[in-house]
């Protein structure tokens, strides 16, 4: 087979299994995406607390589902090496390890507003963001329970469920965010807190649809029968490569998150801006994100398989194809600013220039990193698809927040430069990343010696 077949092949896996995966990241997004478009139509206010609500909402769960992402690679490796009760295992022990962290998070849900006024907050955003994560903190359970079917299945390259179970998902959160925050049909107007009930009402039904889904198409694995008995083995195993992935997934939405707490302390509009540009830069993310699964995926394979050319050519073809695709989005983010912003305001919002003119300058910020970002997820899907956590979470700590917090700190207030500098210091953080993340990952395929058989 000669290289350039080899790449093309490599090339189509890839698509085949990642663009499902990629597409159902993005209609996950959407939810949240179209919770903040009908926010901002609804008010800047609701906007503001909502940008601060799902910041925090979206950590934890990113945190939690270290586990989740964890079952992926070691169902992959298991599949592999034919190991077919692994997959039972580690999936049900995944499951158990996601629920006892959504329970564990739920007073971070009910204090927040009080821990809001503690960080600076205003207290009308503060009780508006509170009110919004009473009732959507706990949409985190069954949210965890999904994460962990969707890495089952991703793992046995059933991604195309996925997807349409998630778009149908975005479907339903827009029907009842249009009835519940407006109080169109009959419902009651209730603003955030009619976002929020949508948002619980609709991971609830997605986790349902795919539990049956899986109960139908694998039955071999039973995956539900005594799902209550706990396995100690394989609930240790997820446990030790969930946590460090958690741990990394926290530093990285940790450092977005001091972003939106740093953005708040220069005002309301600057904190809708920035909530919108956060938004906009979350889409392709979430594009760089399904590539970084799906080569985990395949990494997997590899490794359960013990196969070191074919580890090595899949990283190069899976940078590749992240990398080009993030040079596109930096010359969309460059050329198309205002139109892609002013998608999440009412045309006679008084405040729409204000934001639109600080929300532009963001977004030519977020450009410098797009390249960054997409570098450093891919390097961390490599190590996690080799299951190597440890060190690359250290490296996480230590790039986002010794790094990135510091220097947009240091760029937004000691200097001056505001919105721009925070931005630009996320992206000081995101180079550390991908260069440490990306050399330990190719020193690691130096040295690793597969043992066949």
């Amino acid at each position: 087979m000669t290289r350039l077949h080899a790449f093309r092949r490599d090339a189509r896996l890839l698509l085949v299994l990642g663009l499902p995966l990629v597409g159902s990241h993005l209609a996950q997004l959407a939810i949240h995406v179209t919770d903040t478009i009908m926010l901002g139509w609804y008010s800047i206010e609701a906007l503001a607390a909502e940008v601060l609500a799902s910041t925090v909402f979206y950590m934890l769960f990113i945190m939690g589902s270290g586990f989740a992402w964890a079952v992926m690679p070691m169902v992959a490796s298991a599949v592999a090496g034919g190991h077919d009760s692994r997959v039972r295992r580690v999936t049900r022990m995944g499951c158990w390890a996601s629920v006892a962290f959504g329970f564990a998070v739920q007073p971070i849900f009910y204090w927040s507003a009080e821990i809001f006024l503690m960080l600076g907050q205003t207290p009308e955003t503060a009780a508006l963001a509170g009110e919004y994560l009473r009732i959507v903190g706990w949409a985190i359970l069954p949210a965890l329970l999904v994460m962990v079917l969707k890495s089952y299945l991703a793992a046995l390259e059933r991604t195309q469920v996925v997807l349409w179970v998630t778009v149908a998902a975005v479907v339903l959160n827009i029907g009842v965010n249009y009835l519940l925050i407006f109080g169109n049909g009959g419902f009651p107007e209730m603003g955030i807190r009619g976002a929020a009930i949508a948002s619980l009402i609709t991971t609830t039904a997605s986790l349902i649809a795919l539990g049956v889904y899986v109960a139908w198409v694998t039955p071999e694995h039973t995956l539900f029968a005594r799902v209550w008995r706990m396995d100690a083995e394989a609930l240790r195993d997820v446990f030790r490569l969930g946590w460090p992935i958690g741990v990394t997934n926290l530093a990285e939405t940790g450092l977005f998150a001091a972003s939106s707490i740093m953005m708040g302390w220069l005002g309301t509009l600057p904190l809708a801006a920035h909530g919108i540009a956060l938004q906009i830069t979350s889409v392709t993310f979430m594009i760089h994100m399904g590539l970084s699964n799906a080569a985990t995926v395949r990494a997997g394979q590899a490794y359960g398989r013990h196969d070191k050319t074919e580890l090595r050519r899949g990283a190069v073809v899976a940078t590749m194809l992240s990398l080009g695709f993030a040079a596109l989005t930096v010359l969309i983010f460059l050329l198309l600013p205002e139109p892609l912003i002013g998608l999440f305001m009412s045309p006679h919002e008084p405040d729409r220039d204000a934001v639109l003119g600080i929300g532009v300058a963001l977004l030519a910020a977020a450009g410098l990193f797009q390249l960054l970002d997409a570098g450093q997820v891919m390097a961390l899907g490599f190590l996690r698809g080799v299951q190597d956590t440890r060190v690359p979470m250290v490296i996480a700590g230590i790039s986002y927040w010794a790094v990135g917090v510091t220097a947009s700190y240091v760029l937004g207030f000691t200097f001056g430069m505001g919105g721009v500098g925070i931005w630009l210091g996320l992206a000081i953080g995101l180079a550390f990343a991908a260069g440490l993340l990306g050399l330990r990952f190719w020193r690691w395929t130096d040295r690793w010696k597969p043992v066949q058989g």
